[in-house]
């Protein structure tokens, strides 16, 4: 009785916590993912999305026509409200003719980086509201590293009503780790299980997202197509 007790504290627990969670953001359990870590890497990237546009002369609504962001979206990025998908990330980076990277970490200027287990920079992104169910949670795998040519992430892919194909420069592979995953390229729809992987060209209209009620854990690497 004593440990059925202790158990039903401990989900009330959890689902407290889950609903203290901000609309745009959830947290995991990993001392890499905390509140304090998700609102640096908001203001960090926020920050230098401001800075490289101010410091190129560009208004917002130049940003808006080059990438197809609403401004409304942008002002939220910038002061730090909400993270962009990374499709978004790659757009805002060519529009800004920085790398995607610079935006989720500059990194320094050597010639290897290595991360450890459970070390990489954990990013979350997760709306309820329907504009912004992106349904993912994404792992920077090389942060530390400047001016990179690829990005690669494992990322965790959670149930979420997403429909809207995204559209941008480069090309991702993505090698499914655990979980049911479900992809659309252009016309085509394909149903990938761990232990399969995909190659495509990002400039086609895809879409990835986790193919049943349970979470999907995945290693992507995307090529921009930066210079």
């Amino acid at each position: 009785m004593k440990a059925n007790k202790s158990k039903q504290r401990s989900k009330k627990g959890s689902t407290s916590r889950m609903q203290a969670r901000h609309d745009d953001f959830i947290t995991t359990d990993s001392p890499v993912l905390t509140e304090e870590t998700l609102q640096k890497e908001r203001e960090g990237l926020g920050e230098r999305m401001r800075m490289a546009r101010e410091m190129r002369g560009l208004s917002l609504s130049d940003i808006s026509s080059r990438t197809g962001i609403d401004i409304a979206s942008l002002k939220r990025i910038e002061s730090s409200e909400i993270l962009p998908p990374l499709g978004q990330l790659i757009k805002l980076g060519k529009a800004l003719d920085m790398k995607m990277g610079y935006f989720i970490s500059p990194g320094v200027d050597k010639a290897m980086t290595i991360v450890r287990k459970g070390q990489g920079q954990a990013i979350a992104r997760y709306g309820k509201k329907k504009s912004q169910q992106q349904g993912y949670v994404y792992e920077s795998l090389a942060p530390e590293k400047a001016n990179r040519m690829m990005e690669p992430f494992i990322i965790t892919l959670m149930p979420a009503n997403v429909d809207e194909l995204s559209t941008h420069d480069g090309q991702e592979f993505i090698y499914v780790l655990e979980g049911d995953m479900r992809v659309q390229v252009g016309g085509q729809t394909e149903l990938l299980h761990a232990g399969d992987a995909i190659y495509y060209d990002s400039n086609q209209p895809h879409l990835v997202k986790a193919a049943t009620k349970a979470k999907t854990t995945i290693l992507a690497v995307l090529h921009t197509g930066a210079k």
